[in-house]
């Protein structure tokens, strides 16, 4: 398939999932965009994505995720140069197995997993409707679970890296549902996909241990990005929004991730801290 005149954002894209995820929808023909905390180091993956793919549309914008203020240059420099936003991949996460607080004061793992790609999707949601039919594809976890901690949302008390790791991508699936909802209508579709354990840097700051089992059990990169890429290209998926998707199939989740209640109380919160 061809995705010749379409451009894509993706987040987290120099290294792992992301950068071979940037490199098959390249290589399919798109002008891919794709952020970096590391200005010289995404020069380099660029090039290197430009000499792979033979595609020369191929752009890398800075972007700290951990900072609101990053965040909104980011999306102000794409849209500068970007007239239009097909897809939007949301790909970035990190685990954190000691607590740390992002620039905005707010628990790391929330602020970047979830908080970020919330407070980036609705900077472009505007360009994403004028540029329909378009596709949001959200990056989750098959380890998603529990209930959102409405009354500690940063885990002031009780931090676990896994929990709290949990915590972030069980908010992304009850954003997705209810931002599929929002979007009804306006020819923007809103997935999110558990690509698996994966050999990628995400466990890099998770101890050796976990590290290690990264490195040992995970799939490689290029087999985990298959979903991602799949629903960014497909066209058996274009009418398809609100669902869970592993191994390009749709999936039940946990029934925590059903509640709509749930869903549009964290939408509210998550709306006042991102302000």
């Amino acid at each position: 398939m061809s995705m010749d005149g379409k451009t894509v954002l993706i987040t987290g894209a120099t290294s792992g999932i992301g950068k071979e995820t940037a490199k098959s929808i390249a290589s399919l023909g798109a002008t891919v965009v794709f952020t970096t905390r590391d200005k010289e180091r995404g020069e380099k993956i660029r090039q290197t994505l430009i000499h792979e793919t033979r595609n020369p549309n191929i752009d890398v914008l800075f972007c700290d995720l951990a900072s609101f203020e990053s965040i909104r240059k980011c999306s102000e420099e794409f849209l500068q140069k970007h007239d239009t936003l097909q897809v939007l991949m949301n790909n970035a996460g990190v685990v954190d197995y000691h607590r740390r607080i992002s620039k905005d004061g707010i628990e790391n793992m929330f602020a970047v997993n979830y908080l970020a790609p919330f407070l980036l999707t609705n900077l472009l949601l505007e360009t994403l409707k004028k540029s329909a039919p378009a596709r949001i594809v959200n990056l989750t976890s098959g380890l998603h679970s529990g209930t959102i901690h409405f009354e500690d949302l940063q885990f002031d008390t009780g931090f676990s890296g896994m929990k709290v790791y949990a915590h972030s991508k069980l908010a992304i699936i009850l954003w997705t549902r209810l931002l599929a909802e929002k979007l009804k209508g306006t020819g923007v579709t809103v997935n999110c996909v558990n690509p698996g354990m994966s050999r990628t840097n995400l466990g890099r700051d998770a101890g050796w241990f976990s590290a290690k089992m990264f490195q040992l059990l995970g799939k490689a990169p290029s087999v985990a990005a298959h979903t991602l890429i799949y629903l960014a290209s497909a066209p058996e998926v274009e009418a398809i929004t609100g669902e869970y998707f592993e191994k390009n199939t749709v999936k039940k989740t946990k029934p925590e991730t059903y509640d709509m209640v749930a869903a549009r109380k964290l939408w509210d919160i998550s709306a006042k801290l991102v302000k």
